[in-house]
């Protein structure tokens, strides 16, 4: 499960680090968060399709979902994207997915939305994670849990409630990695955030010194994508027979490449 991929330097980590990451670790199933694969904020259907050929099975997305308005058809006929489940009924795309892995087991993602400091018009997590939850059919015994979130003690919570119910619960929308991977009592792998796959020579993602210029003068400044110090991050899970998580291990591979290739 790959962090938020932040712009064209986090495409470009995905497709020099995904491909390797799959043959050298035999891994059978990628999911990654892509709300801010657009120049930072949203996704094209052209960004979704090679993202899809670097060999990620399927994106989760966040409170920039609609930020790019020529993904909504993608997000209504693909199966490979998911919005986060606790959006509005009538805002477009599925609320889950099942995908087959490499060897063939079947793998349900779902995405969450924190309500926490979050300027988004949401329905309760909990309450939709239960419900997604009771739709997905009963033979899917490996579920993954996007949780799109601000504050930590939501991510946290969710992680407790979903303990056993589902096989991971990774937190991403901080950028920040963080430091508490684990299986839960009950086999549920955790994690609080992937951190972002994008420049790290950064402040989130955006050029530093428009950043802070910004903060220290309380003036609006444009945040340009920063572009060097460019890292994949994320975490590998590892799954029994029955779909509980039996190890969980965090993943931080810096790109070859850096260097300002441009804005997209």
């Amino acid at each position: 499960m790959i962090g938020d991929i932040v712009g064209r330097p986090g495409k470009r980590a995905c497709a020099e680090i995904v491909p390797q990451i799959i043959r050298e670790r035999d891994i059978h199933f990628v999911v990654a968060n892509a709300e801010n694969v657009a120049a930072g904020s949203g996704m094209t259907p052209a960004m979704f399709t090679k993202l899809r050929r670097q060999g990620i099975d399927v994106c989760t997305m966040g409170d920039h979902i609609y930020r790019r308005r020529e993904i909504i058809e993608t997000l209504v006929s693909s199966d490979r994207i998911v919005k986060p489940a606790n959006l509005p009924s009538e805002a477009a795309g599925r609320t889950w997915t099942v995908a087959p892995a490499r060897d063939g087991e079947l793998v349900a993602v779902i995405s969450l939305m924190g309500r926490t400091y979050m300027n988004v018009r949401s329905d309760c997590p909990f309450h939709a994670a239960d419900r997604v939850l009771n739709e997905i059919p009963r033979d899917v015994r490996v579920i993954v849990v996007d949780v799109h979130a601000e504050a930590t003690s939501e991510k946290v919570a969710l992680g407790w409630w979903l303990d056993g119910r589902v096989t991971g619960v990774v937190g991403t929308h901080t950028h920040i990695p963080t430091a508490d991977a684990r299986v839960l009592p009950r086999g549920t792998a955790y994690v609080t955030d992937l951190g972002m796959t994008g420049p790290y020579d950064s402040v989130l993602g955006r050029d530093k010194d428009r950043v802070i210029q910004s903060l220290v003068t309380g003036m609006p400044h444009p945040y340009d994508m920063a572009h060097d110090d460019v890292r994949l991050c994320g975490v590998i899970i590892d799954t029994n027979a029955d779909g509980r998580a039996t190890a969980i291990e965090r993943v931080e591979v810096s790109c070859a490449a850096s260097g300002d290739d441009g804005e997209d």
